[in-house]
């Protein structure tokens, strides 16, 4: 049977049929969760098809209760779909009429309660998923702020966000993804403020994805979406804070959910998106400007501070008399540059050992790797104290900043620079910075420019960059994402 068929085909009158159906091609007796529970109702067979671990239990046995009730309330009769119907006591039941239809939504986690001889079957919501509760992500924690964030739910997720932003213009538009995964993807935007073509773009995208399952969730769509290639610069936005994708709706971006995911994409979005912080906004607008230029300080320490350290060494010439004492005061039989990139590998299998090394036993690891093998590369040779120095400031540089697909691409576009001060010195740390910067300014994820506001240059956007405003001082959404509504706050003139 062609897949259009299957699409097509009609719910069969013949409950023997379907239950065939269900074991032939959803496993109903092999496989253990999908189970169906078969009633006589005013002398009509009825049955529920679910999946076990997906419903709320206390659901169906209110549900199934109700039903089984009729036979001692209501006399045998033709109109038994309209009083099924209005027994089901749930407020979410909906119908569906083909085969295909009630099968997806059962592998989604609802009930299905189909009647002998009817061809349309009620579909309840009464999924309850496994999961975790909300709770503060660990890569966004502030010091000031809400403790709640995203989790794997996409239900749980979207309320969290409805329950900051109570406009009935909210919209959320769920769509399934994945032949065989089916899951659940919804674009959350705010109609009167996004711009309406980058939300078709995004739903004419998602609608177009045709592959059979995204199990890895959000990445698996971001590279459908923004077709990113060998490009290693992130061009969405990743967050698991429920306040932070609640501003970005309030600006005009475009949120996309994704069930079993807690990390929610934020779309358009530049470069100075990801190296902004939720607690630079926790606090006064003074501390939060000297926040982010710390911030911004120790991005640039880790794409920079490790090439202009190997070129002044190349060439001490370069350097001021004031600074001469710059550069490795002992000779090693490794050369600098492999010494450099060694020891930058090196903090990078620490950060993945961390990552694989359980939580009581990640701190003594660490001890281990700066006193020991630190100290110990020194004393035999192996790495020039300097070089463990400026490597250590660049790994605190990246480790501060607030993206983490940032900091792995900026790291690599150090190791970039530093073969390039390797090969040509001075014309190579120019060279390489050229590109560097050409490369970003060429990026248009979702038309954006990334480099936006420095490139093209907006002065008053670019303000706001360099210095955290008051919110009472900030009346305009970002021009970036072209929203209907300009003003996040009406100008004195119209009050």
């Amino acid at each position: 049977m062609s897949k259009e068929e299957i699409t097509a085909r009609k719910i069969d009158k013949d409950l023997d049929n379907l239950e065939q159906y269900f074991k032939e091609r959803i496993g109903l007796g092999t496989s253990f969760d999908v189970g169906v529970r078969k009633l006589v109702v005013l002398k009509k067979d009825i049955h529920i098809y679910f999946v076990t671990g997906l419903v709320d239990t206390l659901y169906v046995l209110e549900i199934i209760k109700e039903l089984v009730n009729l036979n001692d309330h209501e006399r045998p009769t033709s109109k038994i779909h309209e009083i099924v119907e209005n027994r089901l006591l749930h407020y979410s039941v909906e119908e569906v009429k083909t085969t295909d239809e009630l099968v997806d939504q059962v592998l989604s986690g609802l009930i299905a309660v189909v009647i002998e001889g009817d061809e349309k079957a009620f579909i309840v919501d009464v999924r309850s998923y496994p999961g975790r509760t909300p709770q503060e992500p660990d890569t966004e924690k502030v010091i000031r702020g809400s403790r709640d964030g995203y989790v794997e739910n996409i239900i749980v997720n979207t309320a969290l966000t409805r329950r900051r932003i109570r406009d009935e213009r909210l919209r959320f538009e769920m769509f399934k993804v994945g032949e065989r995964s089916k899951t659940d993807v919804a674009i959350g935007y705010i109609d009167g403020i996004a711009d309406p073509r980058l939300v078709d773009k995004i739903r004419k995208e998602i609608e177009e994805i045709d592959v059979d399952g995204i199990s890895m969730a959000d990445k698996t769509l971001e590279e459908y979406l923004m077709k990113q290639g060998v490009n290693p610069f992130p061009l969405v936005r990743y967050t698991e804070r429920a306040d932070v994708g609640a501003v970005h709706l309030l600006e005009g971006h475009v949120l996309i959910y994704t069930d079993t995911s807690p990390s929610v994409i934020i779309s358009p979005t530049t470069y100075f998106h990801h190296v902004q912080h939720a607690e630079e906004y926790r606090q006064s607008s003074t501390v939060g400007t000297f926040v982010r230029w710390t911030r911004f300080l120790g991005i640039w320490a880790s794409i920079f501070i490790l090439p202009l350290w190997f070129l002044f060494v190349l060439q001490p010439t370069m350097l001021p008399d004031t600074l001469a004492y710059i550069g490795p005061n002992e000779q090693s039989e490794i050369p600098l540059v492999v010494q450099l990139l060694l020891a930058d590998l090196g903090i990078e299998f620490l950060r993945i050992a961390a990552i694989h090394t359980p939580t009581p036993l990640s701190t003594a690891m660490g001890l281990i790797a700066a006193v020991l093998i630190g100290q110990i590369a020194v004393d035999v040779g192996l790495f020039n104290s300097e070089v463990i120095l400026y490597v250590s400031v660049a790994a605190v540089g990246t480790f501060s900043t607030p993206s983490y697909e940032l900091s792995v691409a900026n790291k690599i576009v150090r190791m970039f620079l530093l073969v390039l001060v390797a090969i040509f010195h001075g014309p190579g740390l120019v060279i390489g910075a050229t590109i560097f910067i050409i490369y970003l300014a060429h990026l248009r994820p979702l038309d954006a420019p990334y480099l936006w506001p420095l490139l093209p240059f907006h002065p008053a956007a670019f303000t706001h960059i360099i210095f955290r405003r008051a919110v009472p001082g900030a009346l305009l959404r970002p021009s970036i994402v072209h929203p209907q509504d300009r003003y996040r706050q009406p100008p004195k003139s119209e009050k």
